[in-house]
């Protein structure tokens, strides 16, 4: 990796002007709660005097290609005597974090050559555990003042302008082959010997320094010491001194045939410390973690998906503007003599607002998409104006899933003012499917699949407490939010509807092919998934290939332009539909722009082929099952917005004819 040359890149302004606006609500915050303090993470610096002790923590070990984290002294690492986990939100949890402390002895200021960390014996089991994680590509995550280590390497993406920027982590080690001198083709080696640079800031408007960039250098070397190893570790001699790229690395053998059956006995486990000064702010020491050198393609996403609006806008123009004037006038103009000469979608007024199958089914499912959306919808905006910094480690999943609980109160209004609109009666099965039916499905689902990551050992598996946790989330605070919802929902009055449903159910015509639920699904779903395609492209990566996502007010855009077009696409083919005669629209408007999310789920087998490299039978079955869950979120959500889109439509349609 190229050391870093030049200046910062530029911040998007999104990011400094939300934590300066984070930094001027703390005295707000803090006069309205009644405690000790008020601490928002990454907003608050820390400085620190010279020789002072800095806390050095290890999180956890991941890889994009098993999926599954796992804690760091998982491994047989140089491991302290009391173990001290630090305190984490449910997000951290969550996501397989696992933050602890380490031996790493780090002073502010003092630079350290090759210090020795421990020496350790392997047994057969522990070297075969290495050489495992090594072979899949492991990653490890320190964390150093709320900061991760990262990597660093030169983005060479834009001609003539090379910029440094951060991968976060550093790898456990590296598979031998003929390109790396010293090595064995097919052998891992394990990176044993690391190089921490540590940045640090210093003005005159504070004491001490702050510490703005921290970066790991990973080497494997195969140590060397004269004589036999003395307990005191700073008492050995080490032939392997200075540390240059051309000593051999440290081989984990396991003793296979393969190997020559050489067994690796002991690996010495080192480290260096360089203290760096560094004219960057500490509020800008975000800035190489969260770079983004393709922003071009975000605006190609927007433009993108504004040519879709803009093709929806004019069909839908076209209909209100002359397809729709023309019927409301011919019908209001026409003749009681004319009245049996009606056709297209007046001749369906008296069946138009007739309640539909499964009225409990459709309810439950618009409730839980307003949840969703809602939850979408706050998380975005606080992301956007700076709320959820990446310095606050989980901070986003946790405001999401509480913002989920929160909305049961929308969640239960619109399904219960729904479920009245369809003169439905079962007011409390209604609400119980709304608050169970879809969480049941998420967290049965995610239940027998912790099953799985727990019996692989992996820090990922949600620990019984936290699962307690979220069981009292759900039935004690966002069930009874949605029975609060609910009770507002059918106390409310509605209005009546525009036209007179008849008694007996006209019979709706053969339709042809292309009129078809199969086909409209397929025309409905494909342009809202096409609106937000790149941007979904994006949210994948960092959630499978472990990179930071923030650019939250392209995220912003693009959820407004799917909103627009979700409810477009709906308007356009509940028109055709009743055009023709169908009036069951109720279900239609729901799976129209909802297919979107089956899109998605056929997305996702193709992002699997063509992006990711995970080997192994529960890691694919995380993928899928996850992006199950994700696809069935995203189909309640663009399918809720096109059912009220519809609702709205037919509402205001059939309101300005006049029926006899």
């Amino acid at each position: 990796p190229a050391r870093p040359k030049g200046v910062v890149p530029p911040t998007p302004w999104s990011r400094k002007e939300g934590m300066r606006t984070a930094a001027a609500l703390i005295p707000l915050v803090a006069l309205v709660c009644p405690s000790q303090g008020f601490y928002l993470p990454g907003v608050a610096p820390q400085e620190y005097a010279t020789g002072a002790k800095v806390d050095l923590k290890v999180n956890k070990l991941t890889s994009t290609k098993t999926q599954l984290p796992y804690e760091y002294y998982r491994l047989p690492y140089c491991k302290p005597e009391a173990i001290e986990n630090v305190a984490e939100n449910l997000g951290e949890v969550l996501r397989g974090d696992r933050i602890v402390n380490s031996m790493y002895d780090l002073r502010m200021g003092v630079d350290e050559t090759c210090k020795v960390l421990c020496r350790k014996e392997l047994t057969d089991k522990e070297t075969e555990q290495f050489a495992e994680f090594v072979s899949q590509e492991y990653r490890v995550h320190w964390i150093l003042d709320n900061l991760p280590a990262a990597t660093k390497f030169v983005d060479d993406s834009v001609p003539g302008e090379p910029v440094t920027v951060y991968d976060v982590g550093f790898p456990m080690g590296f598979r031998g082959s003929s390109d790396i001198p010293n090595t064995e083709d097919g052998v891992p080696y394990l990176n044993n010997h690391v190089a921490v640079t540590i940045k640090y800031h210093t003005d005159p408007t504070f004491e001490g320094a702050r510490i703005v960039g921290f970066e790991v250098e990973a080497y494997s070397v195969q140590h060397k010491y004269s004589g036999a190893w003395k307990e005191d570790p700073d008492s050995n001699t080490f032939l392997t001194v200075p540390i240059t790229p051309d000593l051999p690395p440290q081989p984990v053998f396991t003793g296979a045939a393969a190997e020559g059956g050489k067994v690796t006995e002991e690996i010495v486990f080192t480290y260096e410390t360089t203290w760096e000064p560094s004219d960057i702010r500490w509020a800008s020491r975000w800035d190489l973690y969260l770079y983004m050198g393709d922003d071009q393609v975000h605006w190609f996403s927007i433009i993108n998906s504004l040519a879709i609006v803009l093709l929806l806008t004019g069909i839908v123009a076209m209909i209100m503007m002359r397809t729709l004037r023309r019927d409301l006038n011919r019908y209001n103009e026409a003749d009681k003599e004319d009245l049996q000469e009606e056709s297209g979608w007046k001749l369906v007024h008296g069946d138009v607002f007739r309640p539909p199958p499964m009225p409990l089914l459709l309810a439950s499912s618009v409730g839980t998409g307003i949840q969703l959306f809602l939850m979408a919808f706050i998380s975005i905006l606080c992301a956007m104006l700076g709320f959820l910094s990446p310095a606050n480690r989980g901070g986003l999943l946790t405001a999401t899933l509480l913002l989920y609980v929160l909305m049961g109160v929308p969640a239960g209004y619109v399904s219960a003012t729904t479920y009245k609109a369809m003169q439905g009666e079962q007011w409390a099965a209604s609400t119980l499917m709304t608050a169970l039916l879809y969480p049941g499905v998420a967290f049965a689902t995610f239940l027998f699949l912790n099953f799985f990551i727990w019996a692989k050992g992996s820090s990922g598996a949600i620990p019984i407490g936290t699962l307690i946790a979220i069981i009292a989330m759900w039935f004690f605070i966002s069930v009874p939010l949605v029975f609060v919802g609910s009770f507002f929902g059918y106390k409310a009055p509605l209005p009546d509807p525009p036209v007179r449903t008849n008694d007996i159910p006209r019979q709706i015509p053969t339709q042809a092919w292309y009129m078809g639920p199969q086909f409209t699904m397929l025309v409905g779903g494909i342009l809202p998934f096409g609106a937000v395609f790149i941007e979904l492209f994006f949210i994948m990566t960092s959630i499978w290939l472990q990179r930071f996502y923030y650019v939250f007010g392209f995220l912003m855009i693009v959820l407004l332009i799917l909103v627009i077009t979700c409810s477009e696409i709906s308007i356009v083919l509940c028109y055709f539909q009743l055009c023709n005669e169908d009036y069951g629209w109720w279900w239609r408007s729901l799976l129209n722009s909802g297919a979107a999310g089956i899109y998605l789920f056929g997305y996702s087998f193709v992002y699997f082929s063509t992006q990711l490299e995970v080997v192994g039978a529960v890691p694919t079955m995380v993928y899928y099952v996850y992006m199950a869950v994700a696809s069935l979120c995203f189909f309640l959500t663009t399918g809720t917005v096109g059912f009220f889109a519809a609702y709205t439509f037919v509402w205001q349609i059939y309101g300005a004819v006049k029926v006899d």
